[in-house]
């Protein structure tokens, strides 16, 4: 199947792609709104909820207008390359969790994104009003996978 089918098929079968497919398909995390789909032997994520969906979606766009530094990334709209979506992804996830626990280790894993957000939520009120610094940190220290040499 060449790319292009591929890529309408995927978005014909999933409507609601989820906004951390790349993290959960990775192992890094999990989250109690996804179901995992597969299209020709491949794997994708789908998000149950609308509302989960738009709070996932809401939190990795201001993440990433706060973490362009961070990224060396000026293009806010573009779609990122791999790994900086995957640092985005999991070190917002790690910042997330160290925000709310700061005494506790972070986990290679995290449970539950939806959960994990809504914490956040409940913490600070709003999603603009989360330590930044916080996830920023945690953006930057995450290194993802290293090429063997």
């Amino acid at each position: 199947m060449d790319q292009d089918a591929f890529r309408r098929t995927y978005r014909e079968m999933n409507e609601r792609i989820c906004a951390y497919e790349k993290s959960i398909l990775s192992s890094h995390c999990g989250c109690s709104q996804s179901k995992k789909l597969c299209i020709a032997e491949r794997e994708g994520v789908h998000c149950v909820s609308d509302e989960a969906l738009q709070q996932c979606l809401e939190l990795l766009e201001t993440l990433r207008q706060q973490a362009r530094f961070a990224l060396k990334s000026n293009d806010d709209k573009g779609v990122l390359p791999h790994a900086k979506a995957m640092r985005l992804q999991v070190g917002g996830l790690r910042g997330l969790f160290s925000a709310l626990h700061p005494d506790r280790p972070i986990p290679e894993l995290i449970d539950d994104v939806f959960t994990l957000i809504n914490s956040a939520t409940d913490a600070y009120g709003r999603l603009e009003n989360l330590p930044y610094q916080t996830l920023i940190q945690q953006v930057s220290a995450y290194k993802g996978r290293q090429r063997e040499k």
